[in-house]
């Protein structure tokens, strides 16, 4: 899972995704770059059902279930208890987001959403502690991640939030993702786990072809979309210092 990424300058993101800041709904231009979970940072969506154009908004980098007492996600609270545990909503599991509780409204209701990003890091254990990787795409162009986005209204104040999450799907077996985060063992033997059973996860990519297509796609359409990213695509190494 991506827990930090870079966002790039807002004139390039203006620029490559060919947003014109004059009819934009953004609410604030500042340079949102280090972006870290809950988080204030930009996202790409479609402006609404009926115009296929695109607009950027800044939302918060962790879904807000619907039950949730603040914009800190938490589980659902349990009976005789006013709130629930802090939940972790910054990357949504591809497998099984149609019946979470946090995600099924987003994915079924087609809100998806474009994460720009210069570069995000990945833990990397192999010499037995983390040491983090950067990943940059080869060509030199900005990701484009897959997400969901929503909105969640603070019942207390009024309040209207954006939220967005991104998307990762299994990468077992994968030659650069294969080799990311901390290996999972085995709760008695406490050995690693097969490779198979590892669980390795990676953000999904979009190539600029499909980003009009990911956010005015049908959700058939869009399952379709979700791909592990090809080797060749990445640019990536130990963070230097």
């Amino acid at each position: 899972m991506c827990t930090r990424y870079i966002s790039p300058e807002d004139l390039e993101i203006e620029n490559f995704w060919k947003i014109d800041r004059k009819t934009n709904d953004r609410k604030d231009w500042e340079n949102l770059l280090k972006v870290f979970p809950l988080s204030l940072a930009s996202f790409i969506r479609r402006v609404d059902e009926v115009d296929f154009a695109r607009e950027l908004v800044v939302g918060q980098w962790g879904m807000i279930p619907p039950w949730s007492a603040s914009h800190i996600p938490e589980t659902k609270p349990k009976k005789g208890e006013e709130k629930g545990k802090r939940l972790s909503t910054v990357n949504a599991r591809t497998e099984g987001m149609e019946k979470s509780p946090t995600y099924k409204d987003a994915w079924a209701r087609g809100k998806r959403c474009i994460i720009p990003a210069a570069s995000y890091d990945e833990p990397n254990w192999e010499t037995g502690k983390n040491v983090w990787w950067r990943f940059k795409r080869a060509d030199g162009a900005p990701w484009g991640l897959a997400g969901l986005w929503n909105t969640w209204t603070d019942l207390q104040t009024g309040e209207v939030w954006d939220s967005y999450t991104m998307l990762t799907m299994n990468a077992d077996g994968h030659p650069l993702m294969g080799r990311m985060h901390k290996p999972e063992v085995d709760k008695v033997t406490k050995l690693p786990l097969p490779l198979e059973q590892q669980d390795k996860r990676s953000v999904i990519p979009l190539e600029a072809h499909d980003f009009d297509r990911w956010l005015t796609c049908t959700v058939e359409e869009a399952r379709t979309m979700l791909k592990v990213p090809p080797f060749e695509l990445f640019d990536a190494g130990p963070v230097a210092g």
